[in-house]
């Protein structure tokens, strides 16, 4: 790898804001970066190779570091959810009950022997896509709130159970793996709770911020790398590593200051490097050459979308419903984790891609009924 692939991999990840900038398409920024990965891969001119050694390593600094982002936005500090938790754990569960037939029918129907990582992926919710969303659109009040722990619960558990599944043969390791890493993240939280009630974490960020030292940003990746080399030794992917780290600041308070550095570090470079990488990787030509991985792609969309929706029965509003279908990093794992392991078919990858994609058009239809409908209350009610 070299300074102009670099600048290659940033201007085609410019596509991201580009595509993202009419706001009233709703397309996240990553859907331009992996479409501009896409077009200078293996799939495209073939520009860059997602082989290269330097671009796979950045690329997992990336993937760790937008996982981590993700764990710290989930709202677990947030008293309001608290209350619900039983209901959006409730509504959760349905959701994967309603996931596993799904998964089982669609792996049966493809012959892919995917039935397990097909649920996960359809009983998964974005919560770094979700929450953004809700609060651009300005939607509110219990039912919402429902949603929101719906999809925290939703998001946590997927993200744990994608490494088991989507290798069953290694999933004992991966067990082991899984258990070690979510230990240290709870040490890590005892540890920054036991510093934050004795003063010391707010001295620390006052003397990092005066002194304009990045103290927190330079310990959080300190920290991010531990796990994530927890997770190399103990063949378990770094999506859990970065996921785990994010949640246990999350639960003590990730301070603004470290949000901000982390907003640069990860959407100014390695969080677009990681996209442009991946869409480098994926194979459409696999892809086309299976037009049934297509029509795989578009059901597993379609199946996260019926799956959420059935929450009807347990009164949620169809719009919210279909807003928690929205995932993105579970399936983005998915294909990342499959290729390197080399357990999914050819085309499969891309296949688990366009799935999200269609979660996501999803998501810009059914935030406009949502907000049409009036069956969200304003923040203030």
């Amino acid at each position: 790898m070299s300074f102009s692939v670099l600048v290659l991999v940033g201007a085609v990840a410019l596509l991201g804001p580009l595509l993202a900038w009419p706001t009233r398409w709703r397309i996240p920024i990553v859907v331009g970066e992996l479409g501009g990965g896409i077009l200078i891969g293996s799939s495209g001119f073939g520009l860059v190779h997602s082989s290269d050694t330097t671009f796979t390593f950045l690329a997992q600094l990336g993937f760790g570091l937008t996982m981590f982002v993700a764990g710290s936005k989930v709202p677990i500090r947030d008293a309001r959810l608290r209350p619900v938790l039983a209901t959006g754990l409730v509504r959760a569960l349905g959701v994967g009950l309603a996931a596993a037939i799904l998964g089982l029918a669609l792996a049966n129907f493809f012959h892919t022997g995917h039935a397990a990582l097909y649920a996960v992926l359809m009983a998964s919710s974005s919560a770094a896509l979700i929450l953004p969303a809700i609060d651009e659109l300005g939607l509110g009040g219990p039912k919402v709130l429902l949603a929101l722990a719906q999809v925290a619960i939703a998001d946590t558990a997927c993200i744990v159970a994608l490494p088991l599944v989507i290798d069953p043969a290694n999933a004992p390791t991966a067990a082991i793996g899984a258990i070690v890493i979510a230990v240290g993240a709870a040490l890590l939280y005892l540890v920054l709770r036991w510093l934050d009630r004795r003063g010391v974490l707010r001295r620390f960020h006052f003397t990092s911020e005066k002194r304009h030292f990045a103290l927190e940003l330079r310990v959080s990746l300190i920290i991010l790398f531990s796990l994530a080399a927890i997770a190399a030794s103990t063949h378990v992917s770094i999506m859990l590593a970065g996921f785990a780290c994010g949640l246990a600041v999350a639960a003590v308070g990730e301070p603004h200051r470290l949000a901000r550095q982390l907003f640069a570090l990860n959407d100014g470079f390695l969080g677009p490097l990681f996209f442009v990488w991946l869409g480098a990787s994926l194979s459409l030509g696999d892809l086309f050459a299976h037009p049934l991985l297509i029509v795989l792609g578009v059901a597993l969309g379609v199946g996260a979308i019926i799956a959420h929706a059935v929450m009807r029965l347990f009164r949620q509003p169809v719009s919210l419903g279909v807003i928690a279908a929205a995932q993105l990093g579970v399936p983005v794992a998915a294909a990342t984790i499959g290729q390197q392991a080399h357990v999914l078919l050819p085309g499969e990858a891309s296949a688990l891609i366009l799935g999200a994609l269609v979660t996501i058009l999803g998501v810009a239809i059914a935030s406009g009924i949502a907000l049409r409908s009036g069956l969200v209350a304003a923040l203030t009610d």
